[in-house]
């Protein structure tokens, strides 16, 4: 996994898993408290995430909502997009774009 960006942009490449979850999370959280505004988060180079990355990334979500930014994914793949339908997430996450419902089958 690598985390490339700043305090307002960053772009995971690789895989978003139970092995990389602390790292992602240390990272992720420096770049919420360091930053004001929307914090754009670009999955279109996420290979592979499982249960424990999808937590990383609800658990930026909530910190960024305790201190007024927000979490805005961007360029989320079609698998994980389903999955965020099928657990009614996209309702509370910030999709760039947004995820159709209806995606779910």
């Amino acid at each position: 996994m690598r985390i490339t960006g700043d305090h307002t942009a960053l772009a995971i490449e690789g895989r978003l898993d139970v092995r990389t979850a602390a790292d992602a999370r240390a990272r992720l959280h420096q770049a919420v408290d360091g930053g004001l505004g929307d914090l754009v988060l670009d999955l279109g180079r996420l290979e592979f995430w499982d249960a424990t990355g999808l937590g990383v990334i609800m658990g930026t979500h909530r910190r960024a909502g305790r201190i007024g930014r927000r979490l805005v994914l961007r360029a989320v793949p079609a698998q994980l997009q389903r999955l965020l339908v099928a657990t009614k997430l996209h309702r509370i996450l910030a999709v760039d774009g947004g995820i159709p419902e209806v995606q779910v089958s």
